[in-house]
């Protein structure tokens, strides 16, 4: 599981490392052996440009400078501010810098072949602007290979927020555990790759730091397991809510999903007319009549049919509000999606309201938009408007985009990485409900299904691997990655 660390978190680890008996002068310098390392080992000799700022960012700046001239590299130091202002060990490190140093300056990026960023780090508070601005937009008019030391500067290490101006790297090297910012966007873009180095800070200082962000990964969660001598009701039996005739072909995508990724049943509801579309594309999947929020009512009475999607291809309005809520009721764990959210967006306290009223988990599933029409006005980094809306709602909250952000009422966030670009497709969501509904049905926790969910439903884009990828494409895919899964977790 790999815990994610605000500035804040990071600089209370550095402390517990310095009271744990690492000098800090200790870190100082492994941080900048960790970023020279990696210039020598991924490019080949050629003049480099070191920018320093005026904090312990900075000071790995300079290490970076000593390291690189020791080994036989042209290096150029530039810094943003008068060296007579650095103190602590920044100061000490400028120091043990023998060669010049020059006031930074946009005329100086020229002609070099590798750059490092050792202005701001993660910690950043102001917005960059002025001469710093001016130095931030000549370095990525460049075309120098820049190295960002912690996260490029500009970079808001907490939100990925710009703050004025930023940093475009190839490659930034970060300490002991990621931070936020290396994970959203737009800073996730903005760092390049990103290479988590170990500079001598114990894990033990995480059992100080109260730490409730995560990147998602599988060792967060574990995949429902077969028994050898198990049936299909023991692998859960997932309920999908059709639209109307015309509209069936999202709740397919989502049922299909659903099945691929374990449900022992899957079931279709919906109208007769509608049931007789879907029978002309489905054969492993169940189909039931259901008419309106009593016949899904009826359907649910059945509680064996324990996980129920409910959104893709519904329609908006007052029939889709009315189904939501008679299957609030139910004991079935809910994942609503599109139009089950979005048939709310004039009384969202309604639906509220009715999950905070239930035992078993609700799952939202928005993208952007559909999180504005529920939530408001709600703002700040991703993170914290995800963890507020579970707060406010009583339910998981999984807001889609590249950085998806999975949240938990009680206060625990985790963002997954394996987003793609090609599942910027029309039915990707629909079928990220069905997974998600498929897992709660099998005996997974609501919230570990949320996030198995979004990292398999990316997995599965990036297997597909190549332009012309379709939402029907997605459920096909699973099986290979669930293989890679179970591998990785036995």
């Amino acid at each position: 599981m790999q815990d994610l660390l605000t500035p804040h978190q990071m600089a209370q680890a550095d402390k517990l490392a310095v009271d744990a008996g690492v000098t800090s002068m200790t870190l100082m310098e492994n941080a900048g052996q960790a970023v020279a390392y990696e210039v020598t080992q991924r490019f080949p000799l050629q003049p480099v440009l070191v920018l320093c700022g005026p904090g312990n960012n900075g000071g790995d700046g300079f290490v970076v400078a000593r390291l690189l001239s020791e080994r036989g590299w042209p290096v150029r130091v530039g810094i943003t501010c008068a060296k007579s202002d650095l103190d602590g060990d920044a100061a000490m490190m400028a120091r043990m810098w023998t060669g010049n140093v020059e006031t930074a300056s946009p005329a100086m990026c020229a002609d070099f072949g590798v750059i490092v960023d050792a202005m701001f780090g993660a910690g950043l508070a102001r917005d960059v602007t002025g001469e710093l601005a001016e130095l931030v937009d000549a370095v990525n008019a460049t075309a120098a290979q820049v190295v960002a030391i912690d996260i490029p500067s500009g970079v808001d290490g907490e939100t990925g927020a710009v703050r004025g101006v930023a940093i475009e790297a190839e490659l930034t090297v970060t300490f002991f555990r990621h931070k936020p910012g290396h994970l959203l966007f737009p800073g996730a873009k903005l760092c390049g790759e990103v290479l988590l180095a170990d500079i001598g800070i114990p894990d033990s200082v995480l059992a100080e730091i109260d730490v409730a962000l995560h990147e998602n990964d599988p060792h967060l969660w574990r995949l429902p397991e077969r028994r050898v001598d198990g049936h299909k009701y023991d692998a859960g039996h997932c309920l999908v809510v059709s639209g109307d005739a015309l509209h069936s072909g999202a709740a397919r995508l989502a049922a299909q999903a659903a099945a691929r990724i374990g449900a022992g049943l899957v079931t279709l509801a919906g109208t007769r007319d509608a049931l007789l579309v879907h029978a002309a594309h489905v054969t492993a999947i169940m189909l039931a009549e259901a008419h309106g929020p009593d016949g899904l009512a009826e359907l649910l009475g059945d509680t064996r049919k324990n996980a129920l999607v409910m959104g893709p291809g519904m329609g908006i309005g007052a029939a889709t509000r009315d189904a939501v809520s008679k299957a609030l009721g139910s004991a079935a764990t809910l994942v609503l999606d599109a139009d089950a959210l979005t048939s709310f967006a004039d009384d969202p306290k309604e639906l509220f309201a009715g999950i905070k009223a239930r035992e078993v988990p609700v799952v939202l599933t928005p993208h952007m938009g559909e999180f504005k029409r529920l939530f408001g006005d709600i703002d700040g980094p991703k993170t914290d408007m995800a963890l507020a809306a579970a707060e406010i709602s009583g339910a998981i909250v999984l807001l889609k985009g590249s950085d998806t952000v999975i949240a938990h009422p009680e206060g625990r966030a985790v963002i997954n990485t394996t987003s793609s670009p090609l599942l910027a497709t029309a039915g990707a969501g629909d079928v990220l409900a069905g997974v998600i509904g498929g897992l709660v049905a099998q005996g997974m926790p609501a919230f570990d299904a949320a996030c198995a969910g979004a990292y398999i439903h990316g997995r599965a884009a990036h297997a597909f691997g190549k332009p012309g990828m379709i939402a029907e494409d997605l459920p096909r895919l699973i099986p290979e990655v669930l293989a890679d899964l179970v591998v990785a977790q036995i």
